[in-house]
């Protein structure tokens, strides 16, 4: 397994299995210059990772999977896209969503408006923004009213 360092102002130097460095061919919106990003995981059996920019240590997002959580979640992939990314039955996509956790989080929110859409076989991913969908930007991650532990309880 080869190894790559990168520099992050999050985790430090790190090295990273170059298995989880995913390509994106177009960028992130807002981030056009950012083409590769490791995926670190938040923690065992979580449905949340870190997304790490390669090359920009203070470029790191917080996903979700999409489906373990939002389960009635659902959109169409355009076949132009699907073509583009290699996609098919046999390569099926793994979903995320960008997350914005705010000063308390219990109220934090998931992109799912835009998700991210990656083929773990030829490691590319887009961030892929949806037309005429009925999600958000902000859609909430746990219900109203959740309340969040203090400290270190």
């Amino acid at each position: 397994m080869s190894l790559t360092r990168i520099r992050s102002a999050r985790f430090g130097d790190i090295e990273v299995p170059q298995e989880t460095i995913l390509k994106f061919p177009h960028g992130m919106p807002g981030f056009p210059e950012e083409k590769q990003f490791a995926v670190l995981p938040y923690g065992p059996d979580s449905p949340f990772v870190f997304l790490q920019s390669v090359t920009e240590p203070q470029l790191t997002f917080l996903l979700v999977e999409a489906f373990p959580v939002f389960r009635d979640y659902s959109f169409e992939i355009d076949d132009r896209l699907g073509a583009e990314m290699g996609l098919s039955a046999d390569n099926t996509p793994q979903i995320f969503n960008i997350v914005t956790v705010p000063a308390n989080p219990a109220d934090m929110t998931a992109n799912l408006l835009a998700p991210v859409i990656v083929n773990w076989r030829d490691r590319l991913a887009v961030q892929y923004v949806l037309e005429k969908s009925p999600y958000t930007t902000r859609h909430r991650i746990f219900p109203e009213g959740t309340q969040w532990p203090k400290g270190g309880e």
